[in-house]
């Protein structure tokens, strides 16, 4: 009973800390292709724009509380790289492996459905990837774990 108790908590923890990174992702996705698109970047450009912004919010929505707990920005930015930097990796390939793939994704408007579907998609698999991944870390003491007791630091 125990252990089924101890995998409950390592999957919740591990959605938690997946469902942070995919916050921390979309708004970099989103906002990096609605600036792409407005600007008329070619599509490489785009997906680079798209990846920074993703991982530039990740960490900063794991830094945010960390900062305001107290603790410096160099310490905030070791734990920040340290909880994300696996898990917003994961999800960023799978998400640009999955919108490149869909035919006419990155060529496709604003305005258009193929653009916030294959977008939807594309993070939705995303997660699914990610997940298992934040959970091996998890159980190790890894990724989102090290936010834990960071506080004390």
């Amino acid at each position: 009973m125990h252990e089924a108790a101890d995998g409950a908590a390592l999957n919740r923890a591990a959605f938690q800390a997946t469902t942070h990174c995919l916050t921390g992702c979309a708004i970099g996705e989103v906002s990096g292709l609605v600036v792409s698109t407005a600007l008329g970047l070619a599509i490489l450009p785009s997906i680079v724009l798209a990846i920074v912004l993703s991982f530039v919010f990740g960490y900063g929505l794991t830094m945010q509380p960390l900062l305001q707990s107290g603790l410096s920005l160099r310490r905030a930015l070791g734990i920040a790289f340290a909880a994300d930097t696996v898990s917003l990796t994961t999800m960023e390939v799978t998400d640009n492996v999955v919108v490149l793939v869909v035919p006419g994704a990155m060529t496709a408007g604003l305005l258009d459905v193929l653009f916030w579907g294959s977008l939807a998609l594309s993070l939705v698999i995303a997660f699914v990837v990610a997940f298992p991944v934040n959970r091996w870390l998890v159980a190790r003491g890894l990724g989102h774990a090290v936010i834990h007791g960071s506080h004390e630091a």
